[in-house]
């Protein structure tokens, strides 16, 4: 199994509900300005290395359409340099990567490459990625496919980080396609988590996580 190291992050210790609000605030300032300025500035905050400027430099790229679509898989692989941890990664895949990879940004190749990489937090954002396909607060509109695909490459992983992120991203696709996530569960019985098993087939039972 593989073990977790400290994060290189720190943190200001920000309620959700600040941040937030200076999101809102700055995304009306930086409506008039170019994608290249907003996606600049993104880079500029990462170099705080904090929790708090890390999503605030992915919310605001997210927020501005030209910054979002100006993203090739050169630019979210440095907005994404140095992920190690679970909140940096799903808030990195939750705003910018399932996105872009839903509006042809990202290649299926490039998140099939991070879910070979010997970096577990990179194999957990080729799993996050699929959430925002299959949330539709995100734009998402379902896609089997493409969840079921990571989910299979990477159903025997040894990282609990990644198993995780496979329970949350077959449970987000179960409300689109019950049926294809039944079958993932009986066809990978023996390959998938004691985890994944019971928190999805909860979730195909009662509708929740737990009971």
């Amino acid at each position: 199994m593989q073990r977790d190291r400290p994060s290189v992050q720190n943190e200001y210790g920000v309620y959700t509900k600040d941040r937030h609000r200076i999101v809102r605030k700055y995304k009306a300032t930086l409506k008039q300005e170019s994608g290249e300025y907003v996606y600049k500035l993104g880079l500029a905050l990462l170099k705080f290395n904090t929790t708090e400027c890390h999503g605030l430099a992915y919310e605001l790229i997210a927020g501005h359409r030209e910054a979002q679509e100006s993203l090739t898989i050169k630019r979210i692989e440095t907005l994404g340099a140095g992920i190690d941890n679970w909140g940096w990664v799903d808030f990195f895949c939750y705003n910018l990567v399932g996105q872009a990879w839903r509006n042809g940004q990202l290649s299926d190749g490039s998140i099939r490459r991070w879910a070979r990489s010997p970096d577990q937090w990179w194999r957990r954002a080729a799993v996050v990625a699929t959430v925002p396909l299959n949330t539709k607060s995100r734009g998402g509109m379902g896609d089997s496919a493409r969840t079921l695909m990571i989910c299979q490459m990477l159903v025997a992983d040894d990282s609990v980080m990644v198993q995780k992120a496979i329970s949350w991203a077959l449970r987000m696709l179960v409300s689109w396609d019950r049926k294809s996530v039944q079958r993932f569960l009986a066809d990978n019985e023996a390959e998938t988590s004691a985890r994944v098993k019971r928190e999805v087939r909860r979730k195909l039972t009662t509708g929740k996580k737990n009971y």
